[in-house]
């Protein structure tokens, strides 16, 4: 049983981008879920899918950019930032800018998650979750 499943989700991408896998397989839950579309309408990743059998999975393609030999990961950091013995909340003012607007926040707001930049357009703030860029 893990006590924090983002920190997991986070954990299982990065091994699979220093591995250089095409793809990784987490346990699947709405949150999770979420978290990968973002990522994809973000350009992150290629794309996820979720796999329904026993146990219900999902399946995230990882991103990669340069040729076979030299190919590089789309990501180069993934920071967990709110964790279960220490939650970060912020308000629509405190949202932080990841690099400058070269990455992206992951926040959980009342009307669900989404990056900081769409929080600071709806004008609300919430838990942040984790940086990506």
């Amino acid at each position: 049983m893990h006590s924090d499943p983002i920190a997991d989700m986070l954990t299982r991408i990065r091994n699979g981008l220093m591995a250089g896998h095409s793809s990784v397989a987490i346990p699947l839950s709405k949150n999770k879920v979420e978290i990968a579309k973002i990522l994809k309408e973000e350009g992150y990743i290629e794309g996820y899918s979720i796999n329904e059998e026993f146990p219900p999975m999902l399946n995230v393609q990882l991103k990669y950019w340069g040729k076979r030999r030299e190919r590089r990961p789309v990501i180069s950091s993934l920071q967990r930032v709110s964790k279960p013995g220490r939650r970060i909340y912020v308000g629509k003012s405190e949202i932080p800018w990841v690099l400058s607007g070269m990455g992206i926040a992951i926040l959980s707001t009342p009307k669900g998650i989404m990056t900081g930049q769409q929080a600071r357009r709806q004008g609300m703030g919430g838990e942040v979750l984790c940086y990506v860029w």
